[in-house]
């Protein structure tokens, strides 16, 4: 998979978010008004992903009477098994899951809860890494088994100041696990303003599950708290990016490599960026508008 491919996919951009909860857990609200509340905002879809411990009754919410022709959900939960390296449960999205999935085993450990949860058929990513204090260590133990990270989290941004994921991803695709993608989400609980701060775009046919959680794996989506990203092809030894305008819009690989443009008024909407400093490597583009607003490609792999 490649952070270009998306653009070049068939179908449309969906936007979706895929962590968020409800009163089936910790939730504020409704498992059906928050069905309502993104939709109501013009999402396409959303996962309701209660947190599946003993203490909720191991929930998979049900969502399926709140879809419609305009919007769907997703079968989903939090999975948490014991434990990473500070000590603290896991905290895994699963997204996809079916209705009778099992709960965990006696003393299972996430590394298999995971695995089982993407065999049944999930979309699975490391949640809120940089508010878990994750470590490379943590992101080894299941890089093989997920198939993202999740690199902002506007709850945890909200609440802490750890909202930003992308560390750990660029840890992981240093190390060679070039299958590993980055989503935005939300983790909305409702209970402050923590809702419609970071989203997925995903590019598929059909806006249905199964058509959704195909694309997700595929890697065929970018991620945004506002900004659109348009295109992104290759011409030559550079990379053409168009999008919505932007104040930077930026190539950025291992270590501190980067290419920038740059626009003081936020007018930017195109740029054409060297790949000579990340050739044979992997690099991500950013955009940032002017309210300081991100987007977020998929890694992109100029071999």
């Amino acid at each position: 998979m490649d952070g270009r491919e998306v653009f070049f996919a068939e179908g449309r951009f969906l936007r979706g978010n895929i962590h968020t909860h409800s009163t089936r857990s910790d939730g504020a609200r409704s498992p059906g008004e928050v069905c309502a509340h993104y939709r109501e905002m013009g999402y396409d879809f959303l996962c309701l992903s209660d947190h599946f411990l003993a203490k909720f009754d191991f929930p998979i919410t049900e969502t399926n009477d709140y879809r419609g022709e305009d919007f769907t959900t997703i079968l989903g939960a939090e999975i948490h098994a014991p434990q990473n390296s500070q000590g603290e449960i896991w905290h895994v999205l699963a997204c996809g899951l079916p209705a009778d999935f099992d709960p965990p085993f006696p003393d299972e450990r996430m590394e298999s809860l995971a695995r089982r949860a993407r065999d049944a058929g999930a979309f699975v990513g490391i949640a809120h890494p940089q508010w878990s204090s994750l470590t490379i260590e943590d992101g080894r133990a299941l890089a093989d088994v997920a198939h993202a990270v999740e690199i902002w989290n506007t709850g945890c941004a909200i609440e802490t100041g750890r909202g930003d994921g992308t560390a750990l991803l660029d840890q992981l695709l240093n190390e060679g696990h070039r299958h590993l993608t980055g989503y935005a989400t939300d983790d909305a609980h409702l209970k402050i303003s923590d809702s419609f701060g970071g989203w997925m775009m995903v590019k598929a046919e059909r806006n249905e599950p199964q058509a959704l959680l195909s694309a997700m794996k595929a890697g065929l989506y970018y991620s945004s708290q506002g900004p659109a990203i348009e295109a992104i092809e290759t011409v030559g030894d550079t990379l053409a990016i168009r999008t919505s305008p932007a104040r930077m819009i930026s190539l950025v690989g291992r270590g501190s490599r980067a290419e920038t443009a740059y626009s003081q008024d936020g007018s930017l909407t195109s740029a054409e960026l060297s790949l000579k400093r990340v050739a044979g490597d992997w690099c991500r583009v950013v955009v940032c508008d002017h309210e300081g607003k991100l987007a977020w490609s998929n890694p992109i792999f100029p071999d």
